[in-house]
């Protein structure tokens, strides 16, 4: 009976057996197990599974209990709920992250543009007649170069989305 009067009132209550188990801290096979009859559980453990169905001891040894069809609509709202929830924190975890990566990307540019303001163009200075600090001239220059031109785009671009993905 013990076996029948669990299944029947978790099924009631819209509860699989995954979820049923993941409440009780076990896992899915011993509620299986407990549905079918191989094992029973131990006496605290009924006293949990009580708690966690909302029925006392005494139903869920005693006789077979009717089954009772859970209030399916408020069932599949509460789960609906709860994945709306999990989307939204999902959402805007995402949107914090993006809009402090622009914050970060643009301070970077800027700080990047004022070093090579401070300490000046150093490929104009440099030794080209040594191969070896000629290529890294050529380099840096190459680096100054197109940063010089893109990191203006870059910054207002990185602004807009900052401004973008803040919090409204």
């Amino acid at each position: 009976m013990l076996n029948e009067n669990i299944k029947t009132i978790r099924k009631s209550k819209g509860l699989s057996q995954e979820e049923f188990a993941i409440k009780l801290n076990v896992v899915r096979q011993t509620v299986s197990k407990w549905e079918r009859g191989l094992s029973v559980p131990d006496s605290d453990m009924l006293i949990t599974i009580s708690d966690v169905l909302e029925t006392p001891v005494s139903v869920l040894l005693g006789e077979k209990v009717s089954e009772t069809k859970p209030d399916d609509l408020k069932v599949i709202s509460e789960r609906l709920e709860a994945i709306n929830l999990q989307l939204a924190r999902r959402k805007t975890l995402k949107r914090k992250i993006l809009h402090y990566s622009f914050i970060g990307l643009a301070v970077l540019i800027l700080l990047t543009f004022l070093i090579i303001v401070i300490v000046g163009s150093p490929y104009l200075t440099w030794d080209y007649s040594d191969p070896e600090t000629a290529v890294m001239g050529t380099f840096i220059h190459a680096f100054e170069f197109v940063f010089v031109r893109l990191s203006p785009f870059l910054l207002i671009g990185l602004i807009a989305g900052a401004i973008l993905t803040r919090k409204q």
